[in-house]
């Protein structure tokens, strides 16, 4: 399978990453197939779409056209075999590793053994589900940064089992839709969630010691960061930080920063 080869994407889950990433494909002249199990999923994710679509006519960077174009690539569907047709499929489920690797057993069986599978995990092991899918060599790790279609950075996650020519169609496909990709080894939390998490700590120990407001700790740790991992960053806030700890093992390396008390994201 060529890059030209690559007509169809299939992304399975009608949540905020599914929606967006939904959105990113067709935006780019792909057919998307948007599946998830319940039809109300479906009917919000293309009503959000719609909205974010009509305020970019508004603002002038999308003509009506354009944006009724992108709507009508995009094709819901809550039967997994509608991915029959896929050349690439990117999961976009909970992150919930019980339920990532029964998608891709399912998937493995389904769609044809050319069709690519990717996950947009920020920290399950893509070798993991690649073995669940019993295709490994085609198997990749599409990590999507939120929200999808703001957002240039995408993390291409190499599995131990991931050939090369996967890899190259994966980064093709991330230059078609004119995203900047960065490379990451399989290891726990990959590059952004690796670096992310230590600074959500820190940030919190200086709220803690008093350092500084919250507000001021935001803007002191965002305003002037350089390079693709800024951005990210830049959607982080004290006050909100997430807790994807969960997901990421213990083996994800040493911890930056002390154990402190209250609320704070642990480095496992």
């Amino acid at each position: 399978m060529t890059h030209e080869d690559i007509k169809t994407i299939g992304v399975v889950g009608a949540g905020q990453m599914g929606r967006g990433i939904s959105q990113v494909c067709a935006t780019a002249g792909y057919e998307v197939v948007l599946l998830d199990n319940a039809e109300p999923a479906l009917a919000e994710a293309l009503d959000k779409i719609r909205t974010g679509l009509e305020r970019s006519v508004e603002r002038g960077s999308l003509s009506p056209d354009e944006a009724s174009d992108i709507v009508s690539r995009i094709h819901p569907k809550t039967a997994l075999d509608s991915l029959g047709h896929a050349q690439l499929v990117i999961e976009a489920v909970p992150e919930d590793l019980s339920l990532k690797t029964n998608v891709f057993g399912q998937l493995g069986r389904i769609v044809p053994p050319a069709t690519i599978l990717a996950s947009n995990t920020s920290s399950i092991s893509i070798t993991t589900l690649g073995a669940a899918s019993t295709r490994s060599d085609r198997v990749v790790g599409l990590h999507f940064m939120n929200p999808a279609p703001v957002m240039e950075l995408v993390e291409v996650v190499r599995g131990r089992e991931t050939s090369d020519q996967t890899m190259d169609r994966a980064l093709e496909f991330i230059k078609r839709l004119g995203k900047m990709s960065v490379v990451s080894k399989d290891t726990p939390g990959f590059i952004v969630n690796r670096i992310l998490m230590p600074m959500i700590n820190e940030a919190i120990f200086a709220l803690e010691d008093g350092v500084a407001p919250a507000e001021q700790s935001n803007a002191g740790s965002c305003k002037d960061a350089t390079g693709p991992l800024h951005r990210p960053r830049s959607r982080m806030s004290i006050s909100g930080a997430c807790h994807p700890s969960s997901t990421v093992p213990r083996s994800s390396g040493p911890s930056c920063g002390r154990q402190g008390s209250g609320a704070r994201v642990d480095n496992r």
